[in-house]
């Protein structure tokens, strides 16, 4: 049986989580979707879409989507959906996981690698977070629980822009990609996201894109390539803030989820590298959310692709160096309070 594709959807309270589902489940896209709730949500979904007033945990829908809610513990809830529908009892095609009052997509995310059996059964295909363009500026100030959500998303929509004026919606969209470059972002209304744009997005794939806004990086730039210049810039690279006071963007406060890049021309030492990061891995790891690079490593032809969430890392072999492209390599941290400095010195340090 090919893995069952699974896409965690997180979101603050009333961002649009919701929304986003019933046009997901209710579109006559041919697919059948297996929707798992967090029942802790204060909003749900079960009352106005699901045909079956039900007692039980999953529910049938009239499109052929099924709906259950956790109960125990998600793990048992996937391998529970997975085993029906070996024995042909369910029949659906991916999960769709609502992280509704879960603070940290992070343990969610952790079970489809962690566990054998659930690993062998589904792929975790992205991280999907909505955020309320009305609100966001209030909740990411307020909760680290959102600030978090960002810092997780393989793919950012953003929610009740036409609520907002434009320069508003400007600063939100600059305040999110300093807090997570490699997610693109798109401004959705009422939930109408096109079935494309939600499923078969691959950010957990370990390829060889690795998707940072361009202007991210032009920002930085100075900052990242001679690290002799960072004390001078650093100011600026941190504190989008200040930065760019005076371009709409008024917002007079300091992320504790950040971003940063590593880039470099040079090649990693494959064994250095390996217990640089296994060292700060162990000691910040429950504070880095996510992290990718495409890397160029002493000893091989082939670019080497790793990637993690808290204290899981995985990397793999990807495609070869193409004749005549720059061999460089390409990280980026997204996390909580991480101290730039030690990891960028420690990296240069594993260089050839």
């Amino acid at each position: 049986m090919s893995l069952i594709p699974a896409t965690i959807l997180t979101g603050f309270l009333g961002s649009g989580k919701t929304t986003l589902l019933k046009r997901v489940l209710s579109e006559s896209h041919g697919q059948k979707i297996a929707v798992i709730e967090n029942e802790f949500g204060e909003e749900n979904i079960d009352s106005d879409i699901l045909v079956t007033e039900s007692k039980e945990q999953i529910v049938q829908m009239s499109n052929g989507c099924i709906c259950c809610t956790i109960r125990e513990d998600l793990r048992e809830t996937l391998q529970l959906l997975a085993a029906k529908k070996r024995k042909g009892l369910l029949d659906f095609d991916r999960v769709v996981i609502e992280t509704t009052g879960l603070a940290d997509p992070g343990p969610v995310a952790q079970t489809f690698f962690m566990d054998d059996e659930i690993a062998e059964t589904y792929l975790l295909d992205s991280i999907l977070t909505l955020v309320d363009a009305k609100h966001a500026a209030q909740q990411l100030n307020d909760r680290q629980e959102a600030r978090r959500q960002v810092g997780f998303a393989d793919q950012i929509f953003i929610s009740k822009t036409d609520l907002v004026a434009q320069d508003e919606t400007d600063a939100l969209m600059h305040r999110l990609k300093h807090m997570n470059p490699r997610a693109p972002q798109q401004a959705v209304h009422f939930g109408e996201v096109p079935i494309k744009s939600v499923f078969d997005l691959r950010g957990f794939n370990l390829n060889a894109k690795l998707d940072i806004d361009p202007d991210f990086l032009k920002d930085d730039d100075h900052g990242h390539a001679h690290h002799d210049h960072d004390h001078e810039h650093g100011e600026h690279c941190d504190h989008p803030s200040h930065a760019h006071e005076g371009h709409g963007h008024h917002h007079h406060h300091d992320d504790d989820v950040k971003s940063f890049v590593f880039k470099s021309d040079r090649a990693f030492d494959a064994a250095r590298l390996e217990d640089f990061l296994g060292a700060v891995v162990n000691i910040y790891g429950p504070r880095m959310l996510r992290y990718k690079g495409v890397l160029n490593m002493q000893g091989t032809e082939r670019k080497v692709i790793f990637q993690g969430v808290h204290q899981l890392m995985g990397s793999d072999l990807g495609p070869a160096w193409a004749d005549g492209e720059q061999r460089n390599s390409k990280m980026v941290f997204i996390g909580i309070d991480l101290p730039k400095d030690i990891f960028l010195q420690g990296l240069e340090q594993c260089l050839i």
